[in-house]
């Protein structure tokens, strides 16, 4: 009876150390936003952030945890770079005053064991508003190449560039913007 008591403490303990949360740091060389829009219906021109960083924490078992993105808009990445100084000037992402946007959230939705989405607050150009982003990949594993545990998503969502002042254009140049942020972090 006495061996059986002793298991038992030992699976309880187990389980409650494996469920403690876990901070997973962001990789910037795999983190890189992207953003859409329509070019006055000719085309859907696609750019970058080129700089990335933050922090990511999961309790898997609990099904929660919190979101820290810091993109530094300076490192916007158009293909061209006459058009990323016209992008990072004031009529948009302003860079010499707002060099940075933040993704910040603690509400995380798991269907299962997979997570699905992440409600939390943009905050770009000196302006804060909520934003969701849906999850379409998620995966947690050992990496194959750095031995540590890692996770990764891809996530969407639309932003209109009217709700932060960057509205020059519109709407022949598309107001709703498509952001894609696939993000892989390492266990820290």
């Amino acid at each position: 009876m006495k061996y059986i008591t002793l298991l038992s403490f030992v699976a309880a303990f187990s389980t409650t150390a494996w469920a403690a949360p876990e901070t997973y740091i962001i990789d910037g060389s795999h983190t890189l936003p992207r953003f859409s829009y329509s070019h006055f219906g000719y085309s859907n021109q696609l750019s970058r952030f080129d700089k990335t960083s933050g922090k990511i924490v999961l309790d898997r078992q609990a099904k929660t945890g919190s979101v820290d993105v810091t993109i530094d808009t300076t490192s916007v990445n158009t293909g061209h770079a006459l058009f990323n100084e016209h992008i990072q000037g004031e009529d948009f992402l302003a860079t010499a005053k707002y060099p940075t946007a933040t993704f910040s959230s603690n509400k995380l939705h798991f269907d299962g064991e997979t997570l699905v989405s992440v409600e939390g607050t943009l905050s770009l150009k000196g302006m804060s508003k909520p934003l969701t982003l849906t999850v379409n990949s998620f995966q947690c594993m050992p990496h194959p190449m750095l031995k540590k545990d890692a996770c990764g998503a891809t996530a969407t969502t639309l932003i209109k560039r009217t709700d932060f002042n960057m509205g020059k254009y519109a709407p022949n140049v598309g107001d709703e913007i498509t952001v894609t942020l696939p993000v892989e972090a390492v266990k820290e």
